[in-house]
C-alpha cells in the first residue's frame, strides 16, 4: 500500500497552516510566527474575499502567555498584503535573532 504524503501549503518558503480563520505563517520550530486573523469578509462571485486581515508577530515560546508573545501587530485590507507583511516581519525577525 502507498503512503500518501499531505502537501504543505508554502509561501515564499515557509509554511502556512490555516484553521478556519486563522492563518499561521512560519515554523513553531523557530523563534518567531506570524499570524493572520481574517476580521472581515466579502462575496466576490462564489468565494470569501478578505477584507480586513489583522498581522501578528509572535514568539513561539510556549512558556509566553498570549499577549506576551506578541512582538509586532497591524491590520490590513487584504489578505496579500498581510501576507507581504508579514513575510517582511518574519524574516527580519528571524535574521536579527
Amino acid at each position: 500500500m502507498a503512503e500518501s504524503k499531505a502537501r504543505t501549503l508554502t509561501y515564499k518558503g515557509r509554511p502556512v497552516r490555516r484553521k478556519e480563520n486563522l492563518i499561521y505563517y512560519g515554523s513553531m520550530g523557530e523563534k518567531y510566527i506570524i499570524m493572520l486573523d481574517i476580521l472581515a469578509t466579502r462575496k466576490v462571485g462564489e468565494l470569501d474575499v478578505a477584507t480586513r486581515v489583522s498581522v501578528q508577530l509572535q514568539y513561539t515560546d510556549p512558556d509566553l502567555k498570549g499577549r506576551e508573545r506578541i512582538v509586532r501587530k497591524s491590520e490590513k485590507n487584504s489578505l496579500y498584503s498581510a501576507m507581504d507583511l508579514g513575510s517582511v516581519w518574519l524574516t527580519r525577525a528571524l535574521a536579527s535573532g
